[in-house]
């Protein structure tokens, strides 16, 4: 039986380039700060916490001092920058630089006045990063449905998350053009990251190709909840699993071939080790 691991499934670059740092700095110290999970995936935070790395949450930074602090890749709002100076923290910023070009390019769009309108996902940690750079005035919208709701008499700027849907982000966009009122202006950024746009043709066609797809995903990854959907959709022989103790061998009865693919936040080394354990199993 075949079984295959998809090469473009993984880490993102910004994700890897965190988690690097925070190797980095735990390769000299005992310990290190991470505000907030370093990736969706909790196989990966224990992996980390077993080097000495502590995830702690915005209501400890009140309690936080004279430490060091790592900034996952989602980004943080101004406020936090602010916090941490306040309490003597040395802050280790792992933002992800296409987020952190999003951010810059928002709060200049807010600067010189209009409707800011970010298309994502509420409470997701890159979302509340960029609407700390409008001073908590943008308008986060998470679909078409939502943007119906917005004020066509007024100028609007709309951005999106990095992660979102372009199929989506383009059905808003056409929307909102149909529906603007006379004198109000609207301009839009496509600000979604190609490298995981990129991702959804490449899985589909992936997932196509096999018998049966287990899609390694940790259950927080918003990011690996599209993906999965978008397997789904090609091959209704899909599986979410967190790690290799979910997978159920009666799914493989009469296969030839296996495809194991991700999230942007699924270590390959999680993937290799579901790999390991179907083949352990045939042995």
């Amino acid at each position: 039986m075949l079984i295959e691991i998809d090469d473009g499934s993984g880490f993102c670059f910004g994700v890897t380039t965190a988690i690097k740092k925070a190797e980095e700095e735990l390769a000299k110290s005992e310990f290190l700060c991470c505000l907030g999970d370093i990736v969706h995936n909790g196989q990966e935070v224990e992996r980390l916490k077993n080097m000495g790395l502590i995830t702690v949450g915005h209501a400890d930074l009140e309690t936080l001092h004279d430490t060091k602090m790592l900034l996952r890749a989602h980004g943080e709002p101004p406020q936090t920058y602010i916090k941490a100076k306040e309490q003597n923290i040395s802050l280790i910023d792992a933002t992800c630089p296409v987020v952190l070009n999003l951010q810059k390019r928002i709060r200049k769009a807010y600067e010189e006045g209009g409707q800011i309108v970010i298309y994502g996902k509420n409470g997701h940690a890159e979302v509340i990063g960029l609407v700390g750079q409008t001073d908590g005035t943008a308008i986060v919208i998470e679909n078409l449905e939502d943007a119906k709701k917005l004020d066509f008499g007024h100028d609007i700027q709309l951005f999106s998350q990095t992660t979102k849907s372009l199929e989506g982000f383009r059905e808003i966009v056409k929307y909102i053009e149909e529906n603007m009122q006379e004198g109000a202006r609207f301009s839009y950024f496509d600000t979604i990251c190609r490298r995981v746009a990129n991702r959804i043709p490449n899985i589909r066609n992936f997932a196509a190709q096999h018998d049966v797809i287990l899609f390694v995903c940790g259950k927080k990854s918003s990011n690996g909840k599209v993906l999965y959907n978008e397997c789904l959709s090609v091959n209704p022989k899909t599986y979410m699993i967190d790690g290799p103790s979910e997978i159920d061998f009666q799914w493989f009865k009469n296969i030839e071939s296996i495809g194991i693919c991700g999230a942007t936040s699924t270590p390959k080394w999680l993937m290799e080790d579901c790999k390991k354990k179907i083949e352990h199993e045939q042995a």
